[in-house]
């Protein structure tokens, strides 16, 4: 069963659109709101659409990548994998849509020289980026890695770099405002 299915719906028709209109900021909202849900739900199926998502916009933000002769090919491919992933997702078939979702990275490992290894790069890099959002989301450093199937060492460095965990969630409102917020209260 598909947790949010109409939103998930939802994000892989804006999806398509946002690709074919190549629109990066889109794609790039897309993804975080499918992360938003994968933190609430713990959820693989909207993290491998997250990821998904996410790395279409890199990818499509570097235009020069069309100029490679098998581009169409493999956009054609791709989106034709998205769109067996929605009907999946609208039958509530988990095992076809993680089928699709196995074939669209066999699409990618199918690909040649300096194009393959810049697409295998984009999606290593947005599951590492993606997790480190789940993480920021409060899910521990552990249980984001594993749900992303990355590793700890990967999640930790990432995190590291941007200061994630730096946060101090202990840090509240000083004493004497929250006492005049209190006595505003019972005004």
């Amino acid at each position: 069963m598909f947790v949010e299915k109409d939103n998930l719906l939802r994000i892989l028709q804006e999806t398509k659109k946002a690709v074919k209109d190549e629109d990066i900021i889109t794609l790039k909202e897309l993804s975080n709101q499918t992360i938003h849900s994968a933190s609430i739900h713990q959820d693989e199926n909207c993290i491998a659409i997250a990821i998904i998502v996410y790395s279409l916009s890199k990818l499509i933000e570097r235009t020069n990548y069309k100029d490679y002769t098998k581009w169409k090919s493999f956009f054609s491919s791709l989106m034709n994998h998205i769109d067996r992933a929605y009907s999946a997702i609208k039958n509530d078939n988990e095992e076809k849509f993680m089928f699709e979702i196995k074939k669209l990275r066999k699409t990618i490992a199918k690909l040649t020289g300096n194009f393959k290894k810049h697409v295998e790069d984009v999606f290593k890099k947005a599951e590492i980026n993606k997790a480190s959002r789940i993480y920021e989301h409060g899910i521990s450093m552990e249980k984001t890695a594993k749900l992303l199937g990355i590793t700890i060492w990967d999640l930790a460095q990432y995190a590291g770099q941007t200061g994630i965990g730096d946060v101090d969630i202990s840090v509240t409102m000083p004493e004497k405002e929250r006492i005049k917020l209190a006595l505003e209260m019972f005004e």
